[in-house]
């Protein structure tokens, strides 16, 4: 069936609708309330189909590279909204906006449920009455909560009360030892009060702090002056400042966004109690074919897709975008109540989003100003990227003859390598190119979680490339993928320190760089982070191993007998759970029992 003949027959329904190249390449994802309305309206069909000359320039030549079309019918409106946002999530279309902002914040609690109630994190909600919510933290939450357990006398730990002991805390006047002593409600309350003005009140926090910073100072405790520097630093980067003066305890989320033609910054301020009390950011990197419509969409999507947040505030946007009445909707099945997305054009609401519009304003100026030195648009025109890659995952796999086998992926995003997000693979197949296989295909099926990045590097050749190119073509995924290999002379890799032969890897070819090219030295860099990682972790999981050879050893078992089991069951965990019966199918009845008993 043609593309025409597929638009001709869409139904007058809800649902999804996915473009593709010539190439088979997603192009796009939409939603709409009627599909045959949504997608004709892209198109003219006489004299012959073409691109509405309605139409941007970039979608535009969106259409103009579209040949087929697929589509998903939904039962509304708000289906297709929440199928929309999962598959550019997973799918990373060419043409859709692409958001990372997979955090979640914390919020400080408190339970007073309980006798001797104390502050806690948390980045969901806990189903009690008795819990008051304070956030959310952009940064700063854990350094907040720190600080009110030094400076107030609350019970500093879960476990304290359960002991029914006094502690070191109490001794070194940190507590006031309910756990032991009969303290008076109304006591333990004036120190529950006093910790919530300082969660509440940043500036008498950090004045508190400078305090207790000047007199470890004074005292030459110079590392404990330190520490509470850099946490005061970190309080007072969680929030942007403002003298904007609500006399009421009004709770707002606000969501300004400024862009170019190529980058957008988000800017998001919780505003709680009439307090700005944090705020974050994000840059965007935009693309020709983007809908400004779905930048706030696909922002608020982002935000709020971890579910119903502990405290619910109306949202304020800086200006009105299509789709905003079923994001509306979806918003208020999400929160189990009436959700509210207003643009303010007056008064003191409208202040708060100018100043967070002036906020995204400066951060757009900071990054264009930093763009001409970013190494990533050099690697984006040097391998034929489809954008310069903001996010970039590297993988490296290590093992010694077979054993310890494991993989490593790292994270590079936003000028750093971001560690918390490497993750580390215990791998089964034997040789390179299935441990690969196998590293890569277990990151594919997490993509629904942690969408895909902007780029893969591999450690190797034209033949892990090439299989990576299939794994994500077989996962509906189109991602730009390299690879560097070390030259190999006389059959072996060869690295010499300070003169690298390495050959880059692209889909279309393959080369050489000057020893002294950046472009060379940055993704030598992605790889040799990839390669410690791989390699540190290769040394924890071989001296775990070597310490249960060691065991088995000690009781009888040969080494030989040891490599048989570990050719079978795989790994030492796998043997640990192995019944006597299946351990005596690979050695006798009695070195089965000998295993078993050791594990006990």
């Amino acid at each position: 069936m043609t593309l025409e003949e597929t638009i001709k027959q869409l139904p007058d329904s809800a649902g999804i609708y996915q473009y593709f190249d010539i190439e088979g390449r997603l192009l796009y994802v939409g939603k709409a309330k009627s599909l045959a309305k949504r997608v004709k309206s892209y198109f003219y069909f006489t004299p012959e189909l073409r691109a509405n000359p309605n139409l941007s320039s970039r979608i535009t030549k969106m259409i103009e590279q579209t040949v087929s079309l697929n589509y998903i019918v939904v039962n509304s409106e708000h289906d297709a909204l929440i199928l929309e946002n999962s598959l550019i999530k997973q799918l990373m279309p060419k043409y859709n906006i692409l958001l990372r902002d997979d955090k979640t914040y914390p919020y400080i609690y408190i339970d007073y449920g309980q006798k001797y109630p104390r502050f806690e994190i948390t980045r969901k909600i806990i189903k009690s009455s008795t819990i008051k919510y304070y956030g959310p933290y952009s940064v700063g939450a854990r350094d907040i909560l720190d600080s009110i357990y030094e400076l107030c006398a609350l019970v500093q730990k879960k476990g304290s009360l359960a002991s029914k002991k006094l502690c070191l805390y109490y001794q070194i006047g940190k507590c006031l030892g309910p756990c032991e002593l009969d303290i008076p409600q109304e006591r333990y309350k004036k120190e529950l009060n006093t910790a919530t003005e300082l969660i509440q009140n940043k500036k008498i926090l950090l004045k508190k702090l400078e305090e207790k910073m000047h007199f470890y100072a004074e005292n030459l405790r110079f590392e404990e002056a330190k520490e509470i520097r850099d946490r005061c630093e970190r309080i007072s980067r969680s929030e942007i400042k403002s003298e904007i003066d609500f006399a009421t305890n009004e709770n707002y989320d606000i969501f300004a966004i400024e862009h170019t033609e190529t980058k957008a910054a988000v800017v998001r301020i919780f505003m709680r109690d009439g307090k700005i009390i944090s705020s974050s950011h994000d840059t965007i990197a935009l693309h020709e074919g983007y809908d400004a419509d779905e930048l706030y969409q696909r922002v608020l999507m982002e935000f709020y897709t971890h579910g119903k947040p502990p405290i619910i505030a109306p949202i304020l946007v800086a200006a009105d975008f299509e789709g905003r009445e079923v994001l509306e909707e979806y918003l208020t099945t999400l929160f189990e109540k009436k959700a509210a997305i207003h643009v303010p054009k007056v008064g003191k609401k409208k202040q708060l989003v100018d100043l967070a519009l002036l906020n995204a304003a400066e951060l757009l100026k900071k990054e264009i100003a930093s763009k001409n030195s970013d190494i990533t648009h050099e690697i984006q025109e040097l391998f034929g990227l489809q954008r310069a890659p903001q996010r970039i995952e590297v993988f490296d796999n290590s093992h010694m003859s077979g054993v310890a086998t494991v993989g490593a992926m790292a994270v590079y995003a936003e000028g750093a390598f971001e560690k918390k997000s490497y993750r580390i693979y215990h791998l089964d197949a034997r040789d390179e190119y299935g441990q690969m296989r196998e590293m890569l295909t277990r990151r594919c099926e997490s993509f629904e979680k942690n969408p895909p990045p902007d780029l893969w590097v591999l450690d190797g050749g034209a033949t892990l490339l090439h299989l990576a190119l299939e794994i994500l073509e077989s996962n509906g995924v189109f991602l730009d993928v390299i690879a560097i290999a070390k030259e190999k002379v006389d059959a072996k890799a060869h690295r010499a320190k300070g003169k690298a032969k390495d050959i880059m890897h692209s889909k279309e070819n393959h080369f050489k760089l000057q020893e002294s090219d950046k472009r060379l030295h940055f993704v030598q860099k992605l790889r040799d982070e990839a390669h410690r990682c791989a390699i540190n972790f290769h040394k924890k999981t071989k001296l775990k191993l070597d310490q249960e050879s060691n065991l088995l050893t000690l009781k009888g078992i040969s080494q030989a007998k040891i490599i048989k089991l570990l050719n079978h069951f795989g790994t030492f965990d796998a043997l640990r759970k192995a019944t006597v019966e299946e351990i005596s199918c690979v050695l006798n009845i009695k070195d089965a029992n000998i295993i078993k008993n050791s594990y006990i």
